[in-house]
């Protein structure tokens, strides 16, 4: 294993030059293998957790969904406060911060962006949550593959720019899953699921994180710091790549969703939005319809 550490870093380091001296020696950041081995376990149990759940009755899991999400919730509203308040300490520019001009800020971005690197491995047990419940069908392409790249793209940022213009998509994205995991810790207690309305607004603001960071990002290539190009081109594609499998997903589970209730209402059926009914009238008719079966 050593061996393997070893030429791995041997290649990254001609490919990609020096690394960030200031997480030598951070947990996981040493060397790639256990980032990549993490990956390569995460893609298995996708693959194999289906089949081996297959002719079993699913989990419940409700009392640690609560637990986890709530756990995340709390763990992204840290992120975000920090990240904010050591962007402000810093003076940080919003068009261009290289990663050394920051003072005492960088390094107080550098240990929150490790936890946001560290989150993304932690976030695969929502899909190992989807696997034991049985809800195959959340298991799309779009969730392995955020999944999947995050941990990945985030391991190579922390060792090569692990602060400066980095922290802006961080940011946004850990204000979102403020309101993500939120949402999801709250559904798994029945009692509560009538009440929460945001879910659709959720991709709505995943979407306007893709948009603005590439916006943000765009600027640095623009007006040029310090900050490695490359890094910035390539966040650019990822961002458009979201914006590509978020949108087919918004398209998929709103607008034909809501195709779908206008047909039915037309034909008589009762309408809903977002799991309230249309109308007091149709609620009216369906406690009378319960009323008439319990007769």
């Amino acid at each position: 294993m050593e061996f393997l550490d070893k030429t791995i870093n041997s290649y990254l380091d001609v490919w990609l030059g020096p690394r960030d001296p200031r997480v030598k020696g951070w947990l996981l950041l040493e060397n790639y293998t256990p980032t990549f081995i993490f990956s390569v376990l995460y893609l298995l149990i996708v693959w194999l957790g289906p089949k081996y759940m297959r002719n079993k009755q699913p989990f419940s899991c409700r009392g640690i969904l609560v637990v986890y999400n709530l756990g995340l919730t709390l763990l992204s509203l840290y992120m975000f406060y920090e990240l904010v308040t050591g962007v402000w300490e810093g003076g940080y520019n919003f068009f261009c911060q290289d990663t050394h001009s920051g003072g005492e800020a960088d390094m107080k971005i550098i240990r929150v962006l490790w936890w946001y690197y560290f989150s993304k491995l932690i976030e695969f047990m929502d899909t190992f949550f989807f696997i034991l419940r049985k809800n195959n069908h959340q298991i799309t392409v779009l969730h392995v593959y955020h999944h999947a790249t995050m941990l990945n793209i985030w391991w190579f940022v922390m060792n090569w720019v692990p602060c400066g213009h980095s922290y802006f998509g961080a940011t946004l994205n850990s204000f979102i899953h403020v309101l993500m995991y939120s949402y999801y810790g709250l559904s798994a207690v029945p009692a509560m699921r009538p009440y929460l309305w945001w879910k659709k607004y959720i991709t709505q603001g995943q979407l306007t994180q893709f948009v603005l960071t590439i916006f943000q990002t765009s600027c640095g290539v623009v007006w040029p710091c310090a900050f490695p190009q490359g890094w910035l081109y390539f966040q650019i594609s990822y961002m458009i790549s979201l914006i590509i499998l978020f949108t087919n997903f918004y398209i998929q589970t709103y607008n034909k969703k809501a195709s779908s209730r206008r047909k039915e209402y037309q034909n008589g059926s009762t309408a809903t939005v977002n799991g309230y009914t249309n109308s007091f009238s149709s609620l009216e008719n369906n406690v009378k319809q319960r009323k008439q079966r319990k007769d």
